[in-house]
């Protein structure tokens, strides 16, 4: 008698337990993402990106820069595996050093990589190549708060390249705050 009691108090506790309760939340698990401000203490707006040293091109800036043909390459190629600056692109950031020391500008590095290897490895290596350009900018002159790093990794990579073609994700970009 006194098991069937006890089985059946279990019974109905878990029957209780496994009862369903409705979920009054119509964003549900999608919600959109709130939109960030960042203000000062006096409530007015902060630009992070450049906020402490560069700033957005003019017109007159952004002409020059449009027209130089020393300017028109912004990639930075790297090798497999590797975050190193090859030789070959020691002119192209030279010649965007020389002009951001001209203009007092603010700039990006976006690094990025391949497909191969795993998500947070290629988010990594991304960094890892955006730090190295903003390294080889700032001994070439370029205050180094005026330079914003950002990985993509993997996320703007060729999901179908093979061999040689992956060497075009294996690079890092350099975008000017204000274009």
């Amino acid at each position: 008698m006194k098991n069937s009691i006890l089985l059946a108090s279990l019974l109905a506790v878990l029957a209780a337990g496994c009862s369903t309760t409705d979920i009054n939340d119509p964003m549900g698990l999608n919600a959109p993402f709130p939109e960030l401000e960042s203000r000062t203490g006096d409530g007015s707006e902060v630009d992070l990106i450049g906020s402490s040293q560069g700033k957005k091109l003019n017109q007159s800036a952004l002409d020059e820069l449009a027209a130089a043909a020393e300017l028109a390459d912004r990639s930075v190629y790297f090798d497999y595996d590797s975050f190193a600056i090859k030789s070959d692109f020691e002119g192209v950031i030279s010649n965007h050093a020389t002009f951001i020391n001209k203009h007092d500008a603010a700039v990006v590095v976006y690094g990025n990589a391949d497909y191969r290897g795993s998500h947070e490895y290629n988010l990594a290596l991304g960094q890892k190549r955006a730090v190295a350009v903003k390294q080889a900018l700032e001994a070439l002159g370029v205050n180094g708060s005026a330079i914003e790093t950002i990985s993509f990794g993997e996320e703007h990579a060729n999901q179908t390249c093979t061999g040689s073609t992956c060497g075009q994700d294996r690079r890092a970009d350099i975008g000017y705050v204000g274009e």
